[in-house]
């Protein structure tokens, strides 16, 4: 059984970051439209309504306890009218999605495993069965971050039947892409199992990105690429060095597995304006150093990560966007191949890949905190000796250059050897091109 799988990485934006569980339709929207206007053509196509949509008491900085969160009569979450105006009336978020799909981007929202606390208070019955929400849960399997859910009980039929109807209403929707949380720690291997049988049951393409990823094992890699497009490879990041440093070690275990049999996710991008109304921080620019942006990027690009910006769109520094519209950055993310760490010694960490008609690409990492000039042979990045080379964020040429003399900066490169030279700040990375001829 297979999820709808993209043939490169999801891209988008989700509302967590800036809104948290708060967000609105007129918020989705402004920043639909920003994406469609300014950020399509470089393949940013997907818009996601992170958790809580149903709470109509949803606040900043956390979840509510016995929140009264909207819900039918078969214990199926919908969307909570005042925030969403277009669902009243029983619509649910397909007024919503339309308006979404005619901008040409795609729709998604977030779920949670299991059935609504509020479906066993209220009795509710599982569509087209006589199974009450009672009979079909496991309460001993809840959430321990979230309030709003229980776990169920998968071996009573209907917990299927509950899950089939949850898909087929999202279908109705007109939803392109689930973000199922409360997925992987611990590792919800029914849970995952159904999901993927449900929506492949809806008769509706939906592409399944599963969290979160703390403590995810590689054990797990092939029962997710059977039931999953993206699987989270870490717990929550957040515009802090420290927390993209740290996946420095997850991606170098995961991506040489990122193809179209599915992404390893290095969590959502925490750049531009974020914190508005979210659940850590008040509202800010985030916090990561222009370098730290920049490297996190690299990262993501060259590990082949789903990209999900967190930031309000509309409301983030233009800086911020312009790294989002670098197509020749994109293109490492969109059609390189065989990617994975070359070298790793202190807080220097180089990256390579293969590209289309024979182009190579690199990365190059200073995780320092202090400036550093960098001499690296081109044979340690698999460049070839000859050809030329384009720093691609900055569209710059690099000299190949021959290393005379050892030095500080070319430890361990043989005088004689070709070399880039490489002035990188603090926590600051390139992102290297290698072409045949004089042109890169």
């Amino acid at each position: 059984m297979r999820t709808s799988i993209s043939a490169r990485p999801p891209m988008g934006w989700n509302s967590w970051d800036c809104y948290g569980t708060s967000v609105t339709e007129a918020e989705v929207l402004a920043n639909a439209r920003f994406m469609s206007e300014h950020l399509r053509e470089f393949g940013w196509d997907t818009i996601v309504v992170d958790i809580d949509w149903s709470d109509p008491t949803a606040r900043s900085h956390g979840y509510n306890d016995s929140a009264p969160l909207c819900m039918d009569d078969h214990g199926r979450l919908i969307p909570d009218p005042e925030r969403f105006p277009s669902s009243a009336g029983g619509r649910g978020f397909a007024p919503l999605a339309a308006e979404i799909h005619a901008l040409g981007l795609r729709f998604g929202i977030h779920t949670m495993r299991g059935i609504p606390r509020r479906a066993l208070v209220a009795d509710a019955v599982v569509l087209g069965t006589d199974a009450r929400a009672a009979d079909i849960a496991d309460p001993s399997n809840a959430c321990e971050w979230n309030p709003d859910m229980v776990g169920l009980d998968h071996r009573h039929p209907a917990a299927q039947t509950y899950y089939d109807s949850t898909l087929a209403l999202y279908a109705q929707w007109g939803v392109d892409f689930i973000k199922a949380d409360d997925m992987l720690w611990p590792y919800q291997a029914a849970d995952i199992e159904a999901y993927a049988l449900a929506i492949e049951r809806s008769g509706r393409a939906m592409e399944l990105s599963l969290s979160p990823g703390r403590d995810l094992s590689l054990a797990h890699l092939e029962h997710l690429r059977e039931h999953a497009t993206m699987w989270r490879i870490c717990d929550d990041l957040w515009d802090r060095w420290e927390d993209v440093e740290a996946n420095f070690a997850r991606f170098a275990r995961w991506a040489p597995f990122a193809s179209g049999h599915g992404w390893p996710d290095g969590d959502m991008l925490p750049l531009g304006r974020i914190g508005i109304r979210a659940e850590r921080g008040e509202p800010r620019q985030d916090w990561l150093t222009p370098a730290e942006r920049m490297s996190m990027l690299t990262l993501w690009f060259i590990a082949r990560s789903p990209l999900m910006v967190g930031g309000d769109l509309p409301s983030s520094d233009p800086s911020t966007i312009a790294l989002l519209q670098n197509a020749e950055a994109l293109a490492v993310h969109a059609d390189s191949t065989g990617n994975r760490e070359l070298f790793r010694e202190g807080d220097t960490v180089l990256w390579g890949a293969e590209g289309p008609g024979g182009v190579r690409y690199a990365a190059v990492f200073n995780l320092a905190d202090d400036p550093r000039e960098l001499v690296v042979d081109v044979g340690s990045l698999a460049f070839p000796a000859d050809g030329a080379v384009t720093e691609l964020w900055s569209r710059e040429s690099v000299a190949l250059e021959s290393v005379v003399v050892q030095s500080d900066a070319a430890r361990g490169v043989a005088p004689g050897s070709r070399a880039l030279r490489l002035d990188l700040p603090a926590h600051g990375a390139a992102l290297l091109r290698w072409a045949a001829g004089a042109e890169a």
